[in-house]
């Protein structure tokens, strides 16, 4: 199954290049393209992507656009953005970067987003990102303090502590502290 990419770019010529791009690799579908965020709420509904590739300059906080969390943004930057906003993002890509990059990028973060993971045959260990946010969240910090000690954005924690939660079979941090302390992930001693 292809992976459904909605570009949200003012340009033309960027839109038309990074479509021209992923239309070349076999795993990706280019949705009908938006130049703002008008109509961002309807798109979502009939097209249904699987990633959203969004101009950094047009969203500082792209968690707010989506009320569906399951659905990562990714930046696309071609001008200087501040650090501290692509932080809010799931990922980035540059307009320098290579045809592969962009793809591998584009998997990458939708990969990390997809819950159910383990049903199409993958395992139910927790990957070394997910340890990294259970050790956070078992020492007790928010969603934010996570995402900034990981420097990822609070989409991605949240994200994250759905799979785990889902492979785990846990829902309360009360338990996940306890599965993280017995399975050695942390030291009793390194609780607050």
């Amino acid at each position: 199954m292809k992976t459904r990419v909605l570009i949200i770019e003012p340009s033309e010529v960027i839109v038309e290049g990074l479509s021209s791009v992923l239309g070349e690799q076999t795993r990706f579908k280019v949705l009908p393209p938006l130049n703002d965020l008008a109509g961002l709420d309807e798109r979502l509904v009939t097209s249904k992507p699987d990633v959203i590739v969004l101009n950094a300059t047009l969203s500082a906080s792209p968690q707010q656009l989506l009320a569906d969390e399951s659905i990562p943004v990714v930046a696309l930057v071609y001008q200087y953005v501040e650090p501290l906003v692509l932080k809010r993002y799931d990922g980035v890509i540059d307009i320098r970067d290579s045809r592969g990059t962009i793809g591998e990028t584009l998997m990458r973060v939708t990969q990390s987003f997809q819950p159910d993971n383990h049903k199409s045959g993958a395992s139910y260990e927790l990957s070394r990102r997910e340890t990294d946010v259970l050790v956070q969240v078992a020492r007790g910090l928010t969603n934010k303090e996570i995402a900034d000690a990981l420097n990822v954005s609070v989409h991605t924690v949240i994200s994250h502590r759905k799979n785990i939660m889902h492979k785990t079979g846990i829902k309360s941090v009360a338990g996940l502290t306890v599965y993280a302390i017995l399975n050695n992930l942390i030291d009793e001693s390194a609780l607050v």
